[in-house]
Order: C-alpha cells, then structure tokens, then sequence
C-alpha cells in the first residue's frame, strides 16, 4: 500500500501566541489538514520525537527573543537534525532579507512573511506535503527496488532449454519499446523478469514504478494510477514512471470499470489528474504480469479484448520449476551459498539423498518455495551437510515454521523475509502485519542489506 492510502501526517504549528496557533488550527482544518500546535521551542522538539509530522510552520521570534529571529533559526536547525525528511515553512512579522536566507540556509523550504495570506499559507503548506509525500514515495520506490537487486542472477543459473530460449526473448523483447505481458505462475520470478526487461533497455536510466494491482483498491484506482490535485497535489504512477517504465503486477485483478480508464492512457499516453482538467502526457513502457487465464477471463467478460491487446505486444511466458528440472539443484545450490555467506557460516553441502528430493518434489510455489525451503533448512541445520529429512519437503504448506532454536536476530530476519514474501514485496502491507512502521522497516532492510543480505526472488 502506498502512502496514498494513510491519511496525511499532521502539521506542527509551532508559536508561542494562543491566539496564533488557534488561527492557524482552524484554517488548515477548513483545509482538510490536521495539525498539532505547541507554544514553545522545547515542545516542538518534544512533539517531533514522538510524532511523524508531513510539514512544520513555525515562528522565528518567541518570547524571549522577540525581534532577532535566532531562537526561531536555532529551532530550524535542530529541527533539521531530529526529523530530516520533514519540510519547515519559516514564519515571522519581523521578516527580512537576511532572516529569510539565513533560515532557508538552515534548512526551512518555504518563508511566509506575518500577517500571512490565507491561500499563500496553504498553497505553501500543501507544496511542501506534496513534496514530502513524493520523497517519502522514492524511499519506498528505491527499497523495494533494492529487494530484487541481486535477484536477477537468478534468472540466469541453471542448464534449462526452457530459461534459456527466456533469457534469450528478454534480450530481444528489452531493445525495443513495445509493451510486455511476463505469464507465469505464482513464484515464477515475473516480477524479476519486469525488473531484467527494464534494466536491459534504453529506459534503464530512467524510474521503473512498481504496483499490485492485486491490492489496489478499487476506490482509489484513479488517484493511485493517475494522481490528485485535490486536497494535495500529488502525481500518480503514470507520472512517476514517466520515461521510463510501469510494471502492473497481476493485471488481471484490475476490476472491468476500470480497465476503460486505464486502456486510454495505455493507448493515447494521456490523462488527468483527479480534481483537475489539465491533459498531462505521459511517455511510459507499461510491464504486465499475470498468473491468470487472461483468454479465459476475456470469455467471461472480466477482462477487455482491446485492453489486452496494448498490454501484450509482446508476451514472456515463464515455465514452472517442475518443467526444467534441471534447473533445481543449480538453484538449490545458488541459495544454499548465499544463506551460507549471509549467516557467516562455513560452506555448506547437500547429501546425495537432498538432491535426490529436490528433483522429485513437485514444487507448487516455484522459485520461492525453493529459496524459502533452502533457508529453512539452513537456519534449522545443527551439522554442515543437508539431507533429505532437513529440507522436510513433505511439511504441510501452512504448517509454521519452529523458530525456537533461533537467535531473536535470526528469528526477527525470518519472519520481515516471510512477511515480504507473502504480501509480494509490498513495503506497506508487510510493515502492517509485523505491526511496525514503514520507516521501521526500511531501517531493517537497510541494516541487513549493510550486512549482506540479499532478498528474495518475487
């Protein structure tokens, strides 16, 4: 889920007049936007440390300093040191030349000179929310591009005709423009085969913009897709991707009321945001991919002929695990290194009978469950060499895990892996169900990548 979803963080007002602070809360709440105000410098700080705020406004001169501005400049600069990624909007009615530079020198992004206009304040206000939100949005953008950074090698490990004769499209399919369809089943590697299809091309440079349409909610598709004006500007992922590529990520959730919505971006490269009557043109490379009998999904009327056509100029349809064999024990082996090396452990070996098991297991979840069934038995092994009965290939896909002989570093790592995986690399949605915060769990992922570790295959 992205930022869109939540409702926005509130302002900091900061200002050591009542009457000013009251003033200000009730016109950002005609606005639609929440606030908290404090009078003192001390409770600024106090309040940033417990609470995530969009945008600070706050006064530069207090009580006992009521001209000079310095004991506001201070607040700008610790401001800047306990919340970074927050924007400061300046304040004063002894507004100058020199306060103003010295402020935004400080840090402050925006200054508005006492009495304030009502619209400029709130244009200002709702700039710098946009601003945030966008930041905020590139954070979860380049985290969730770094989960699959490495994953890419994977596509290229193993002895297969099938992966091969893939590997070979992709390379053909990445030189030119047209749109892609990547089929596969669940755990196939589609999402990494989006990612390779981009880095190969001459958008490389340019975003690639990841969304499930799986867990889109279908009242929020437009403003998701195409972005607001309303009540603060933002832009959608058509205008994020813009030069570069798209990837729609199990297309066929995509309800029918909104594929007509959708079809005439794809085929004109134009839209508007919700709330305004701007055309905005896009130049976007749109990457679909889908587990679904789309052919099917036409026949029954949940899926449009014409849509489906744009999206698939051209089409990469991935085998599953169980039709290239030989691709097992190599990938195996590729996870059981990396496991090894993440851990700190020494080189681990499978038994004959383990090779034996991979080959004969029938692998429902691909890829994944490969990757996840190395890992387990790496984290369970008491002995350097894996045999059959540590892979426990027969366990009931919904029997948990016994983290018992875990360490709580190792037992943590699985379950942020696990959470991933099971709500396919959505940043949101797994930072929801470990019941953390979205910045919570990038500083995790930030300090297994400092690490070493590498995530998995989506």
């Amino acid at each position: 889920m992205s930022r869109s979803h939540e409702a926005v963080a509130p302002v900091l007002v900061v200002d050591d007049h009542p009457d000013v602070r009251l003033a200000l809360r009730i016109l950002l709440h005609s606005e639609g936007i929440p606030s908290v105000d404090v009078g003192s410098a001390a409770a600024a700080l106090d309040a940033v440390a417990r609470i995530e705020f969009s945008c600070a406004v706050l006064d530069l001169n207090y009580a006992s300093d009521t001209t000079s501005g310095l004991e506001g400049l201070d607040l700008v600069a610790r401001l800047r040191e306990e919340a970074p990624d927050m924007p400061i909007v300046a304040m004063t009615a002894w507004g100058s030349i020199d306060i103003a530079v010295r402020a935004m020198r400080l840090g402050a992004a925006d200054f508005i000179e006492k009495p304030w206009n009502n619209a400029h304040l709130i244009h200002a206000v709702r700039g710098q929310i946009a601003l945030r939100q966008m930041a905020d949005e590139n954070r979860r953008l380049r985290a969730e591009a770094a989960l699959s950074r490495q994953g890419a090698d994977m596509l290229r490990i193993g002895e297969s005709s099938a992966m091969r004769r893939v590997l070979e499209l992709i390379q053909r399919i990445a030189s030119g423009d047209a749109n892609v369809l990547v089929l596969g089943e669940n755990g196939t590697g589609k999402s990494l085969v989006a990612r390779e299809i981009h880095a190969l091309s001459p958008r490389a440079d340019n975003p690639v913009i990841r969304i499930d349409m799986g867990t889109l909610p279908e009242s929020r598709f437009a403003e998701e897709m195409f972005g607001e004006d309303k009540p603060v500007p933002r832009p959608g992922r058509f205008e994020l991707a813009h030069g570069g590529s798209l990837i729609l990520e199990e297309v066929g959730n995509i309800h029918p009321l909104q594929q007509v919505k959708l079809l005439r971006v794809v085929e004109e490269g134009e839209l508007e945001r919700c709330g305004s009557m701007r055309t905005r043109r896009v130049d976007v490379r749109v990457i679909s991919t889908s587990n679904a009998d789309l052919d099917a999904a036409i026949r029954n009327d949940r899926f449009r002929r014409d849509l489906l056509y744009r999206l698939n100029a051209m089409q990469v349809r991935l085998p599953p695990l169980r039709e290239r064999q030989e691709d097992i024990v190599p990938l195996a082996r590729h996870f059981l290194l990396r496991e090894c090396r993440r851990r700190g452990r020494g080189a681990m070996l499978f038994t004959p009978s383990a090779e034996r098991a991979l080959r004969g297991y029938d692998w429902p979840g691909n890829v994944r469950e490969l990757e996840h069934a190395i890992e387990r038995a790496v984290l369970l092994a008491g002995r350097d060499d894996i045999d059959a009965d540590a892979l426990s290939l027969q366990r009931r896909r919904d029997e948990p895990v016994v983290i018992d002989s875990l360490t709580l570093p190792e037992a943590e790592e699985l379950l942020i892996r696990q959470a991933i995986e099971r709500y396919d690399h959505n940043l949101q949605r797994a930072a929801d169900a470990l019941g953390i915060s979205r910045q919570a769990l990038y500083r995790r992922l930030e300090k297994r990548r400092a690490r070493g570790g590498v995530e998995s295959v989506g």
